[in-house]
């Protein structure tokens, strides 16, 4: 009788990055520099990639630093799911322009 062996579940994955856009409703867009070291100059390059994830609170705002974990594919795009903020932004007040050139 053959042996089954069991799989150990892996862990799901987790990146960080910055929040870039939060216009949609319970999605925001994170941006995610990697940097890597260039194999035959020795330079380092860092690429960057934006991920759709699913933000049930609409907490995050842009500028936030957040982490994602990976999760199944809740829309077309949208395979990541916010974790935790980090580090959250300072908002600043918004002015009305118009109003303090006119005075």
């Amino acid at each position: 009788m053959a042996e089954t062996s069991t799989q150990a579940v892996g862990r799901r994955k987790e990146v960080i990055g910055a929040v870039v856009a939060n216009k949609m409703n319970k999605t925001i867009v994170v941006q995610v520099v990697r940097k890597k070291s260039h194999p035959f100059y020795g330079r380092v390059v860092s690429k960057a990639k934006k991920f759709y994830a699913h933000d049930e609170k609409n907490e995050a705002h842009v500028g936030d630093f957040v982490r994602l974990e990976e999760t199944r594919p809740l829309s077309k795009l949208k395979r990541w799911r916010l974790k935790e903020i980090l580090k959250r932004t300072a908002l600043l007040p918004e002015t009305p322009a118009a109003t303090d050139a006119a005075q």
